[in-house]
């Protein structure tokens, strides 16, 4: 796909690679000491536990529904040409800062081990108010580059019962740029959902706890606690607003997004066959992660459960259609059904950030889980599990397994540079996939 720029400027990315890949962060003692009330070690949640009868696969079940395409050209005939992800890379009107210039409290929220060789503390408006940073992704795929850009996507969700009524629940999206690793810059869209046949739309009003980027679509979680699981979007459809209005959607003299100059519409949505997600019933989706490690490539998921709770948690895959007419949508069988072609049990709890990666020769992938402590407070942990054993990150003098970021997000693996990105609750971060399976040796 041309605007993907694959194959393409390999020597300047060679070039990156080699700054990116520089020497880790010296942080503050205040990210690198963790205090006794925080200390304790979790029970180890084991080996993972197939999961392979249809009463539990059967749960994991999706049903397509696409936004019918008339409606989508309505609305762009309505609104005007698409924006595109590098117009709003050029619109850019925020800064993230390094971790040196940024403050002790936010640095103390950062990996105590392994320690991230890039941080980034995002503007202090963003900071200040009732929203918060759960997702990220990138376009870390083939070989790093959206058209001539690197690209970092990070979801936050407002409080659902503080600030503005009518920013209440909804989910924003940073598009930051991240060409010049010195200078990240940053851009807010607000995803939106199709209404009225195209004739309006509506904000997300969802937490997007996961995000994945394949191909030209960003697939994020909805956890309202409905059937709805993912919703999609296409990246090549974002729009601009033309009236700056309190409002979301069509408003007398055009279109608002509640003060956000840049709209994403989503072009489909997936929803759980068996309804409502539950502890009995289809899963409450959290964290989301790309796999290309995969024959054909795939998304995987992990369940959100409560982190002091004793509920087992679940992660499962789905494979993505091969057919070049549904770029970056899940495979369906003739009713627009997606079943998973893997699923396992946890006993890790919490879970905020997942990743499935299978190293060269290996026989099976690794399930990284990054998880929140049971008392909601303080650093989680971080756990590498398959089939037949898990390891975990240990740190201070009394191997306490509260070694990952607080309030960990989710992972994202940038394969062309062999980082892994996340965020803490306070800042973005990235450190290679090799620290974090030397850590849990």
């Amino acid at each position: 796909m041309k605007h993907r720029g694959r194959h393409r400027r390999r020597r300047r990315g060679a070039a990156l690679r080699a700054v990116l890949a520089g020497t880790a962060l010296a942080l503050t003692a205040a990210a690198t000491v963790i205090s006794t009330s925080q200390a304790g070690v979790a029970a180890d949640p084991g080996a993972l536990a197939p999961l392979t009868s249809p009463a539990d696969t059967g749960r994991l079940r999706l049903q397509e529904h696409l936004v019918p395409g008339r409606s989508l050209d309505r609305l762009a005939a309505a609104m005007g040409r698409p924006a595109g992800v590098d117009a709003v890379l050029r619109d850019a009107d925020r800064r993230l800062r390094e971790a040196d210039d940024c403050s002790a409290d936010d640095r103390a929220s950062l990996p105590v081990a392994p320690a991230a060789t890039r941080a980034y503390c995002w503007d202090p408006a963003d900071t200040a108010g009732d929203w918060r940073p759960a997702s990220v992704t990138t376009s870390g795929d083939d070989d790093g580059v959206w058209g001539t850009h690197r690209v970092i996507l990070a979801g936050w969700t407002h409080s659902a019962t503080a600030g503005r009524p009518g920013e209440r629940g909804l989910a924003r999206v940073a598009f930051v740029n991240a060409d010049d690793p010195a200078r990240l810059a940053y851009r807010w869209v607000l995803p939106v959902v199709p209404v009225d046949g195209g004739r309006d739309y509506r904000g997300l009003a969802s937490g997007v706890s996961g995000m994945a980027w394949y191909k030209d679509k960003l697939l994020v979680t909805t956890t309202s606690g409905g059937a709805d699981a993912l919703y999609v979007y296409d990246l090549d459809r974002i729009q601009r607003t033309t009236v700056d209005a309190p409002a979301i959607g069509r408003v007398p003299g055009g279109w608002s997004a509640g003060g956000y100059d840049y709209v994403l519409p989503a072009v489909a949505s997936y929803r759980f066959a068996a309804g409502r997600c539950s502890a009995s019933g289809p899963p409450c989706p959290g964290a989301l992660a790309l796999d290309r490690g995969t024959a054909p490539d795939s998304l995987v998921a992990a369940e959100w459960t409560a982190p002091d709770g004793d509920r087992r948690a679940r992660l499962w895959r789905y494979a993505f259609d091969t057919d070049p007419a549904r770029p970056g949508l899940l495979a369906t069988d003739g009713a627009g059904r997606v079943d998973a072609v893997e699923a396992y049990r946890t006993r890790a709890a919490g879970i905020r950030g997942v990743l499935s990666y299978r190293e060269a020769g290996a026989d099976r992938p690794s399930w990284y889980v990054g998880r929140l402590p049971g008392t909601q407070d303080g650093h989680g942990g971080l756990w590498r599990q398959d089939t037949e054993r898990t390891r975990e990150a240990r740190c201070g003098a009394d191997a306490s397994d509260r070694c990952w970021a607080r309030d960990a997000g989710s992972l994202s693996y940038w394969r062309g540079t062999g980082e892994v990105w996340s965020m803490s609750d306070r800042m973005l971060f990235a450190l290679p996939l090799a620290a974090l399976d030397r850590s849990l040796e």
